[in-house]
């Protein structure tokens, strides 16, 4: 690693600079492909909407209450948007797997870490989509308060929420793919460390969906997402050369 990176850094600028125009379009074009494929197959995100909506029905019918707000209203979105992620988490290689799309990656002579970042951003834009369809729904239905006052301190958790779930998911989702029990694997693997997340998330959003008292995110539990996500990127870059050859 010290050697690639000491190399690196004696190449030449327009080399260097070559390098990484290269990696930005290799990205850029496995992220169109993604983008493509869903768009003509629609295989993720609408499971992820209609698994999320649908959870979200059976909490405002099972709670047999009129709203929520508060600490229960941030644990239910939190918990359907996680459990709805996994739907997406799951097919993220499954394509790749069985199409040999893994195989013609490692031919190329591109950066394989083109993939990783293309990965994550595919899954970061379904998360998204999963949000616009989901946060409605979710007001709609359960939540007591407006959700319009807050909309800022919401969606800036939201994001760094996403960006944790996107590397960790894609990271998990390399791993599982090529293992018979993947749909199983999967989850069990990536819950442990959505935990974290869930709970930053879970207490940013809480004072947003209260009744009284109405505060924003809290910046603690923001910089421990933002921690989180950074810690979790530079684990995933480091490995995930080595998830693609196994």
């Amino acid at each position: 690693m010290s050697a690639t990176v000491g190399k690196d850094a004696a190449a030449p600028p327009a080399q260097r600079m070559a390098k990484r125009v290269g990696l930005g379009r290799t990205v850029g074009a496995v992220m169109r492909k993604e983008l493509l494929v869903e768009l003509r197959t629609l295989e993720s995100v609408p499971a992820m909407s209609l698994f999320a909506v649908t959870t979200f029905v059976i909490f405002h019918f099972a709670l047999n209450r009129g709203s929520v707000e508060g600490d229960l209203a941030s644990g239910i979105l939190w918990v359907t948007l996680l459990f709805a992620a996994i739907l997406g988490v799951n097919r993220l290689f499954v394509a790749d797997a069985e199409e040999g799309g893994f195989d013609g990656f490692l031919l190329a002579p591109v950066d394989r870490s083109a993939m990783l970042i293309a990965k994550g951003l595919t899954l970061l834009v379904y998360l998204l989509a999963l949000e616009i369809v989901a946060v409605p729904a979710f007001s709609l239905l359960l939540l007591g308060p407006s959700v319009g006052p807050a909309l800022g301190g919401l969606v800036a958790t939201l994001l760094l929420a996403d960006v944790g779930i996107a590397v960790i998911g894609t990271m998990v989702a390399a791993m599982a793919v090529r293992t018979r029990a993947r749909d199983l694997l999967g989850p069990l693997l990536s819950l442990p460390l959505f935990v974290p997340i869930v709970i930053g998330a879970a207490r940013c959003t809480a004072p947003l969906l209260a009744y009284a008292h109405r505060t924003g995110p809290s910046g603690r539990w923001l910089a421990t997402l933002g921690v989180y996500d950074l810690v979790f990127g530079l684990i995933a870059y480091a490995l995930f050369d080595f998830l693609l050859e196994d």
